[in-house]
């Protein structure tokens, strides 16, 4: 039996290799990102992954396939909204 899209969505992996390259497959949106961080929605929450010189090098949205390469120093989820909404404006009002 075939899986139908939506199923095949539902998936979500994080492969990280050598802290330069960050393979994430359930993305669902790209809120944000810059050099320093990146704020992914995914099928099981948001993921926040930071570090320096990242760059987006390959987005499939049809697929929810996503990409980053630079130096990875961390990558993090954020269960509720309110810590989401704290994280980017702390940042910005520092």
């Amino acid at each position: 039996m075939y899986k139908t899209e939506r199923e095949t969505n539902q998936e979500h992996d994080v492969k990280l290799m050598n802290r330069r390259k960050l393979e994430i497959t359930g993305v669902q949106d790209v809120d944000s990102f810059d050099t320093e961080e990146f704020l992914l929605k995914t099928t099981l929450g948001y993921l926040v992954v930071r570090g320096d010189n990242l760059h987006m090098k390959n987005l499939n949205v049809d697929q929810g396939s996503l990409t980053i390469q630079g130096k990875i120093d961390s990558f993090n989820y954020i269960d509720d909204q309110q810590d989401k909404a704290k994280g980017l404006f702390s940042k910005l009002f520092k």
